[in-house]
């Protein structure tokens, strides 16, 4: 789908620029936030994740982050009930959390990213989510963040005073936003529409489940007798 709400947006572009002769304008800036996209987002965003995930790295040899995950394993298990509380993906969700809790937006996409592959191998398909899985994008989104370091850092950029007076206001709205988020997915978690066990029988039901072949827990999916795949004649599907 956003393949297509781009190449409309770029069809509306170029038509709008003939349409009102500024057709060159419309060129310059193609080749201007290329440009942006490649130097100026793309490149420090990865220097970024690149120190973060080599800083995880070293911790995880540390044996830091799995201290992390034992020192918040009791809100985890309230949580994600499904998550067992050795699981790797326990200390990546809790680094996650921290520095989304600072504030630190790029510090915590590696994390955030480390966290849900940790998650998958406790998804026994591959394209459904777990609750677990819900649960962590549920607070990513809606995230408490407690010191919004980057806001504050834009804002003192630009002002000389008062760059932090909107701390008391995010603690507020995002604790707002994270509660509700939690709420709703756990409420939509035992709504029978969206119970994931109804969504893997109509999965199943339909002939689209796939299952993941990295899956480690202990519940694995027992596919009925004569099962078949509506991608079993897809190479990258074989059952």
């Amino acid at each position: 789908m956003m393949n297509y709400i781009w190449v409309a947006l770029a069809v509306i572009a170029v038509i709008a620029g003939g349409v009102t002769g500024t057709m060159n304008d419309v060129l310059n800036n193609i080749f201007d936030f290329a440009n942006t996209a490649v130097m100026d987002i793309a490149l420090p965003l990865t220097g970024i994740m690149a120190f973060f995930c080599g800083l995880m790295k070293v911790m995880e040899q540390a044996g830091l982050c799995e201290k992390l995950g034992k020192a918040i394993s009791p809100a985890m298990r309230l949580l994600f009930p499904d998550v067992p509380a050795d699981h790797p993906a326990n200390s990546a969700m809790a680094l996650y959390f921290a520095a989304n809790i600072l504030g630190i937006g790029n510090a915590a996409t590696p994390f955030g990213l480390k966290a849900m592959q940790e998650l998958q191998t406790l998804n026994p398909t591959k394209g459904i989510a777990t609750n677990a899985q819900c649960m962590l994008m549920a607070i990513s989104t809606t995230s408490i963040t407690l010191i919004p370091v980057t806001a504050i850092g834009l804002r003192a950029a630009v002002q000389t005073e008062g760059a932090a007076e909107i701390i008391a206001p995010v603690i507020i709205a995002t604790t707002i936003s994270t509660v509700t988020g939690v709420a709703f997915t756990i409420l939509f978690q035992r709504v029978k529409r969206w119970k994931w066990e109804n969504v893997i029988e109509k999965e199943i039901a339909a002939g689209t489940l796939e299952i993941n072949e990295d899956y480690v827990g202990n519940d694995p999916i027992v596919l009925p007798e004569g099962y078949k795949s509506v991608y079993a004649d897809d190479k990258k599907v074989s059952w």
